[in-house]
């Protein structure tokens, strides 16, 4: 496991202690950081339905790849990444303005 995989799944444990806050983790240039936003990104538990229906259809869909599958979508901003159905995380991959 590399220092980005380490740091990206600190910054992930961390974030789902979270509660009510919103925050981005925000990933750019293999930087891994978590602050505050308002960018509106889908919940853990939303199925692929539910995603496409409230955020439309994603720019790219990654295949799903490994046991379980996970699969990644890619919005301008922000990529979710389903286990199964499920959104299990939503990643952003720009600063918002």
């Amino acid at each position: 496991m590399n220092a980005t995989t380490r740091t990206l799944g600190l910054a992930l444990l961390l974030g789902s202690f979270a509660g009510g806050a919103a925050a981005e983790t925000l990933v750019v240039n293999d930087q891994v950081t978590v602050r505050e936003t308002s960018l509106a990104t889908p919940g853990r538990g939303l199925t692929m339905t539910q995603v496409e229906k409230k955020f439309g259809a994603p720019t790219e869909r990654h295949p799903a790849v490994g046991k379980p599958p996970i699969t990644r979508w890619d919005y301008p901003g922000f990529s979710v990444f389903f286990e199964h159905q499920w959104v299990i995380h939503s990643v952003v991959t720009a600063p918002t303005p």
